[in-house]
């Protein structure tokens, strides 16, 4: 789970990690009071679930007044295209002082599968280059797997930094380390963590993710979670318990288990197509739950054919057949169906398929699978 650079700063807080004052501001006639209250010079930024705001245009100075009222109506009804995450439309905006910064650096924590631990990487030249510096300089990148007692400071002092600055950084660490762990975060990251010209450490972003899985113990994190930057057939899959993820393909798939669904996404690249999604129906799907999975598939408006994979073991064939009949003819869903089945029962699941009157393509094999879909 994802949140705000606002929520996420307010939690720095709670573990004494420095960040500048700001104030939230939804509403454009709320724009001129909260520069009031701020004051100038101000950062403008945009609050999506996205990095790289910054070369979006998401992310803008303001020298006096007038130019932050501009920058923050410009923001605030902008939609923001981003590299990493599409098109974001802007509801809030974060207004904050503009520190005076002598150098930026990064740091995180993000989990090394690995070497199944949590990682530290610092580096000394922070900000909005980091992925070229990580290319171009990875020796400027330094990181440290935490097996144990976190030390962070035989790590901080490779960057050269002077004594002062260098336990200031560490003390940084320490606490987002400890957040890292009493909130189950999967990334914390912090892009640029400044020095200010008066020797503080600071940080000017603020990255947190979050364990989907440990949230029963986070109830506090867990109402920061904002729909409107979530995908709404991803947010309407969560509520109905599937599992899927939208893409930018043509092909919906439908398959019982994470593995079978990305070598399915291979087998539909193969045909020289793309998947329109990833969708796990699980083991033990009901006939609801496929049709509600069918339901999800068809809301996409990129949709060319439906896929439909599956190995019957918990779920059985004829089963998974009897749901697929039945969503088919109570959606009447006019895009090809395509179903190739393996495991218990598929004998029985081709005959109610073949059977049903319904326009079906039922294939032996995932060769013949591929045939099919390239001819769409």
């Amino acid at each position: 789970m994802k949140i705000h650079e606002y929520q996420a700063k307010e939690i720095f807080k709670q573990y004494g990690i420095n960040v500048p004052n700001s104030i939230l501001c939804e509403k454009l006639e709320d724009i001129e009071k909260c520069v009031q209250s701020i004051g100038t010079p101000c950062v403008i930024k945009a609050q999506v679930y996205s990095g790289a705001r910054g070369k979006s245009g998401g992310v803008k100075i303001a020298q006096n007044k007038e130019n932050a009222l501009k920058y923050a109506s410009e923001i605030l009804s902008m939609v923001l295209v981003s590299p990493q995450a599409g098109m974001k439309k802007v509801n809030k905006i974060l207004i904050e002082n503009a520190v005076d910064i002598q150098k930026e650096l990064y740091m995180s924590f993000t989990f090394d599968r690995t070497n199944e631990a949590v990682t530290f990487i610092i580096s000394e030249q922070g900000g909005m280059d980091i992925e070229e510096t990580a290319v171009k300089n990875p020796e400027k990148i330094f990181k440290q797997v935490i097996y144990d007692t976190f030390y962070p400071m035989e790590t901080i002092e490779k960057l050269g930094l002077s004594s002062d600055i260098s336990e200031k950084t560490a003390k940084a660490a320490e606490a987002l380390y400890k957040l890292v762990i009493e909130k189950d975060a999967l990334l914390a990251e912090i892009n640029p963590l400044v020095i200010t010209k008066q020797n503080e450490i600071m940080a000017l972003d603020a990255k947190l993710n979050f364990d989907d899985n440990a949230l029963f113990r986070h109830e506090d994190i867990l109402l920061m979670k904002d729909e409107k930057e979530e995908n709404p057939l991803e947010l309407q899959a969560q509520k109905l318990g599937l599992n899927y993820i939208k893409l930018d393909g043509t092909i919906g798939c439908m398959v019982n288990g994470a593995g079978l669904a990305m070598a399915t996404m291979d087998i539909i690249k193969l045909a020289g197509k793309e998947a329109a999604n990833f969708l796990d129906v699980g083991g033990g799907a009901s006939s609801e739950k496929i049709e509600n999975a069918f339901k999800l598939l068809i809301s996409d408006k990129n949709l060319e054919a439906v896929f439909i994979n599956i190995f019957g073991g918990i779920l059985r064939c004829d089963f998974l057949a009897e749901g697929v009949k039945n969503a088919i003819a109570n959606l009447k869903i006019e895009c090809p169906v395509i179903v190739r089945m393996e495991g218990t029962n598929k004998e029985a699941g081709a005959d109610i398929l073949n059977n049903s009157g319904l326009k079906f393509t039922v294939v032996k094999d995932l060769n013949e699978a591929i045939e099919v879909i390239r001819k769409l």
